[in-house]
């Protein structure tokens, strides 16, 4: 069964700090380390994505809403039903892409959340991407992978991927259920492959997760592993496993700092108050450090000078400098937990 794909990048955008309130359908905006306002009624936000594009903001809820924010105003421009269930969100060069897991579609809108087509796929869809002129998504129930065109929303290609889908670089990657290895597709040749992971010579399995949570720096990827204290390093050109850093508990969210001297992690169960650096360079932890009670998210800023991160027990968002992890800022933020940063495109 496929459950995630993803498309290898880092986030350098820093200005603006917006936060997803969880239980409120509300977005908190945050500007110049004060919380400016919130941006309310935006559905049920659990899990919920909010991404840039085109000087505006997309923000996309659990139940299938999507909303257009006026990034200056702050302000909720519109917001339109997509589906029931939605779990994924980009854009080709013009349109905005939509996948749901009920009703089992894809949708497509144009920029300002006109709804263009409705494709169904019979099955629930994950991993939406676009690259160039084409995109990609994952159908979960019928272990596929489409690719269609972004002008004509034709269906260019479909490949039957086993039970996972991955990407990087220059491919889309698809990861499966109870499965070793990953699918790639060769965006450029359009062709497929699977992939295992391997390790001086040999295949090895690797417990990994959903592909958002993974760090990269520069063809090489940081990988919280499944139920182990651990973070995986592997070299996204060839598969290799290169070497693990050991942690103080089970992590969740690995990202890499935009000028990739730093590596972040937060965690799970008994250690889910933690924040762990690790210089990127050396792959040895620099410090772990209690910040929060149950810290969900976290985001570096374009300097890597701070991390902004949840905490979601709290009700408070933090602003941590780096390497120290000192706390230099504390703003009231109601079920605080995914943390997006916008400075432009």
């Amino acid at each position: 069964m496929l459950y995630l794909a993803f498309f290898i990048f880092v986030l350098f955008s820093f200005g603006k700090v917006y936060v997803v309130e969880r239980e409120t359908g509300n977005l908190a905006v945050i500007e110049k380390d004060k919380l400016k306002k919130e941006i309310k009624n935006l559905g049920n936000l659990n899990h919920a994505t909010l991404k840039f594009k085109w000087g505006k903001g997309y923000l996309i809820s659990r139940d299938g809403y999507v909303s257009l924010i006026d990034i200056n105003k702050d302000e909720l421009i519109k917001k339109v039903k997509a589906g029931n269930s939605a779990i994924g969100l980009n854009f080709c060069p013009d349109k905005v892409l939509i996948a749901n897991y009920s009703p089992k579609n894809v949708v497509v809108l144009t920029k300002d959340l006109k709804i263009i087509k409705k494709i169904n796929t019979g099955s629930r869809n994950v991993g939406i991407k676009a690259k160039g002129k084409i995109f990609l998504y994952a159908l979960m129930d019928k272990d596929k992978v489409h690719v269609r065109d972004c002008e004509s929303l034709k269906l260019l290609k479909e490949f039957k991927v086993g039970k996972m889908p991955f990407d990087a670089l220059l491919y889309y990657v698809v990861g499966f259920f109870n499965e070793a290895g990953v699918g790639v597709v060769n965006l450029k040749k359009l062709t497929y492959k699977k992939v295992n992971f391997r390790a001086k010579g040999r295949e090895v399995v690797l417990k990994i997760p959903h592909f958002g949570l993974w760090g990269v720096w520069k063809g090489e990827a940081y990988i919280p592993a499944v139920g182990e204290r651990k973070v995986y390093i592997v070299d996204l050109k060839n598969f290799e496993l290169k070497g693990e850093i050991p942690l103080k508990g089970l992590p969740v969210f690995v990202a890499v700092s935009p000028d990739g001297k730093y590596i972040g992690v937060n965690y799970s169960g008994d250690s889910e108050d933690y924040f762990t650096l690790i210089d990127r360079e050396r792959k040895k932890v620099i410090k772990t450090k209690k910040l929060g009670k149950r810290i969900l998210h976290f985001r570096f800023t374009r300097d890597g000078k701070y991390v902004y991160l949840s905490s979601y027990f709290e009700n408070k968002v933090k602003k941590v400098s780096v390497p120290d992890l000192r706390v230099v800022k504390e703003l009231d933020v109601p079920t605080p937990s995914g943390v997006f940063i916008y400075g432009g495109e």
